[in-house]
């Protein structure tokens, strides 16, 4: 399973809304915002790659409060070995009404050798 799909699969769980890379339908009050940001291959040995290194960033909008939601959203992406990256308040958007609140994430699948 791709970290994409591992994370709509766990904000789904959360109850939020989600889409890739852009949100087309009507905005609920939060939803979720997902971007690939890297899918490369690292580390190699005899020519092979020992490593694939995905990275998404996840921006959460709400209307409301956001730090509940953050954590929440933490703590799953934690619980399920997904490396937090990065994570910063990005403003509230006066033209929305929406609180944009980003966390990068990343997984390393180890592919082993030959």
């Amino acid at each position: 399973m791709s970290l994409l799909e591992e994370i709509i699969s766990i904000l789904k769980d959360l109850k939020f809304d989600v889409q890739t890379s852009v949100y087309e339908n009507v905005a609920p009050s939060k939803y979720c915002v997902l971007t690939q940001i890297t899918d490369t291959f690292s580390v190699y040995a005899d020519n092979l790659p020992q490593v694939d290194i995905e990275e998404v960033r996840i921006s959460f909008f709400s209307k409301f409060n956001y730090l509940e939601d953050k954590e929440r959203i933490e703590k799953s992406l934690l619980s399920l070995d997904i490396t937090i990256t990065d994570r910063r308040y990005q403003g509230y958007e006066t033209d929305t009404g929406y609180h944009h609140y980003v966390i990068d994430v990343a997984k390393h699948k180890y592919l082993g050798g030959k």
